[in-house]
């Protein structure tokens, strides 16, 4: 059988080395043939399901273990690829919630805030679903150890701003207010409180109606200090629902426009 060439080489060799990702300009520098003998190379290993491709440009080797699910684990690759998009971003909501213990549902997709629009990303079992956040220069995040490196996560207290923020991709206000009950005893009270400077006012009154609806009372106590003397404008809990005649809670001036029950 003929050599398969450097590049075959390089590429099957580099789960040894710890590697998991290359993109296709290192690809060409490794080649001793042609642009079209590139692309050969790599069809080839994508035909197999040895390579998987999340973004032009930019591929995963996919260990034998994992090619019946088309590829590795998203929190492999995550960071190597939002540095090949130019991205700032973190691990975010439900995923993030997992993370620090919060994992009563698992998410479906790996949840990821970036600081522009992205395309979700599907992968043969492996999805990643993105989000943008203006916000995103200012959360407070953390570094977490992966099988391949590190990765961009929000903090406790990151994550459960975003759970309201976005409570749609979170679940809905039940499974919130289920993933804040269990996130309670990872969150920071005086970092919960700096977190309300970050966000919108209106966040940190529905973030506080749950925490006192989990019966988080020394969190929802200390996000109401960081509040007080400030005006609180009646919120709707969920803005996507009419408001009319709903009750408003007197602490967080939240009109409870919706039903939560979470399962606790």
């Amino acid at each position: 059988m003929a050599n398969p060439g450097p590049l075959h080489d390089w590429i099957e060799g580099l789960p040894s080395k710890g590697r998991y990702v290359f993109s296709r300009a290192e690809a060409a520098e490794i080649s001793d043939g042609s642009s079209q003998a590139v692309e050969v190379t790599l069809r080839r290993f994508k035909k197999r399901g040895s390579v998987a491709s999340p973004r032009r440009g930019f591929y995963v080797v996919v260990p034998p273990e994992y090619r019946s699910a088309g590829s590795p684990p998203a929190n492999w690759f995550i960071d190597d690829l939002m540095r090949h998009l130019g991205r700032s971003y973190y691990v975010a909501l439900l995923s993030a919630a997992a993370l620090h213990g919060a994992g009563h549902q698992q998410p479906m997709a790996f949840q990821v805030i970036a600081d522009a629009d992205e395309r979700d990303i599907e992968m043969g079992r492996v999805r990643i679903e993105f989000h943008v956040s203006r916000l995103i220069r200012d959360a407070a995040i953390q570094r977490v150890q992966t099988e391949t490196g590190t990765m961009a996560v929000s903090t406790p207290e990151t994550t459960a701003f975003d759970l309201v923020r976005f409570p749609a991709s979170a679940g809905h206000w039940s499974n919130v207010a289920t993933v804040l009950g269990e996130l309670a005893g990872s969150l920071d009270p005086a970092l919960l409180a700096a977190g309300s400077q970050r966000v919108a006012r209106s966040d940190s009154q529905r973030l506080g109606w749950l925490l006192d609806l989990v019966e988080a009372s020394k969190l929802a106590d200390a996000l109401a200090d960081a509040l007080e003397g400030k005006r609180l404008v009646p919120t709707p809990l969920s803005s996507a629902r009419d408001s009319t005649g709903a009750p408003l809670d007197p602490r967080w001036r939240v009109l409870v426009n919706d039903e939560v029950e979470p399962d606790l």
